[in-house]
């Protein structure tokens, strides 16, 4: 084991002279298990939609294009359990459930809306970059299939 590295499971951290903090890739990672979350598809959209706002479930999966309801059951639940989202049950017949962002989830919201702004400004940039990838590894195939035969 690396001079330095903790033995407990979870624990990650980058040198203490890295200043840009380098987070540990480990499977075990807390951090990992956590950007896992956070940054899959379903929970930015729902954390998104949930921006000061209060929704109700069949509201969210109208408004999640494609997600199942087992889906989009696993996504609340799993964002319920680190925090992010809080769930409310009314007792009334039929059951009346509503989802809202915590303080924790507001915040992480945040830094979504900088990633969303950057996705927009950069927009183009990556669409030509496609085109062009696209292009390049076509004209590849292309000449391997020629050299083939």
């Amino acid at each position: 084991m690396e001079d330095g590295t903790s033995k407990a499971p979870g624990y990650c951290t980058g040198t203490d002279d890295d200043l840009a903090r380098q987070w540990d890739v480990r499977a075990d990672c807390d951090v990992r298990h956590i950007l896992d979350r956070v940054a899959d598809k379903w929970s930015l959209l729902v954390i998104a939609l949930l921006d000061r706002r209060t929704m109700r479930f069949t509201e969210l999966r109208r408004a999640v294009d494609g997600v199942s309801q087992r889906m989009l059951t696993v996504t609340l639940r799993q964002l319920e359990r680190d925090g992010l989202v809080h769930r409310t049950v009314y007792p009334v017949v039929p059951p009346r459930v509503e989802y809202e962002l915590t303080p924790l989830g507001m915040s992480l919201h945040e830094v979504i809306k900088s990633l969303v702004i950057w996705t927009e400004e950069h927009q183009q940039e990556i669409s030509t970059a496609r085109s062009a990838f696209d292009l390049r590894t076509a004209e590849e195939e292309h000449q391997l299939q020629a050299m083939a035969r």
